[in-house]
């Protein structure tokens, strides 16, 4: 499953942007895909904000507006000299996220972006877990990432694209319940229900440790 366009969409930053940014036209385009998980939540200067797979920075770079202590977690030595140089305002590590070098209860906030269809079971199930234990008691897990559309005209371009950009992993995503995951690894609120975008392809979780 997916073709040589996966490949050359993570060598040359200028496609994926390209490929990111026609994708994100069903939610009113990159800007607004990049700030979905964010909406709804109080955040500070102080605010203390993980963004967890980070990428190169393309929602980091929404987050330093928001506050003055964030850092960039991914295991890919090319995105993360990308981040450096596309927002040099955060903080990077390099590291896995199913084992992050921080202490227990550091972060007001973990955040990530269509990241999490990327692993495989085991490996997204130890990666909550690693999510739980590093965010401070209250604070706010928020991420966005593929769901089965609810309306079936967005089914063929979902199909398409994951043909096309994705593994098995993403499929398995889909059919995955992760707000069950997260009750799971220990979180017990949500603020709100999850609310799905563009025709449903999409899904926005917050839980609160």
């Amino acid at each position: 499953m997916a073709t040589f366009l996966r490949d050359l969409s993570y060598q040359y930053q200028w496609l994926y942007d390209s490929i990111s940014g026609v994708a994100a036209l069903s939610v009113g385009g990159e800007s607004r895909f990049r700030q979905l998980a964010l909406e709804g939540l109080a955040i500070n200067r102080d605010t203390k904000i993980l963004d967890l797979c980070c990428g190169s920075a393309q929602a980091t770079k929404y987050l330093v507006k928001y506050s003055d202590n964030v850092t960039g977690l991914d295991a890919s030595p090319l995105s993360l000299e990308r981040s450096r140089r596309n927002v040099p305002a955060a903080n990077y590590v390099e590291a896995f996220a199913e084992n992050m070098p921080f202490g227990d209860n550091e972060f007001d906030l973990v955040h990530t972006s269509a990241a999490l269809h990327e692993m495989k079971p085991m490996q997204l199930q130890e990666i909550l877990q690693e999510v739980y234990r590093v965010l401070k008691p209250g604070g706010v897990f928020t991420l966005i990432d593929f769901h089965p559309p609810t309306n079936p005209l967005f089914w063929p371009g979902l199909t398409v694209f994951m043909w096309l950009f994705e593994t098995e992993t993403a499929w398995q995503l889909l059919d995955a319940d992760l707000l069950s995951l997260l009750k799971e690894v220990g979180f017990k609120a949500t603020l709100g229900q999850p609310t799905l975008y563009a025709g449903g392809s999409l899904q926005r979780i917050q839980v609160q440790k």
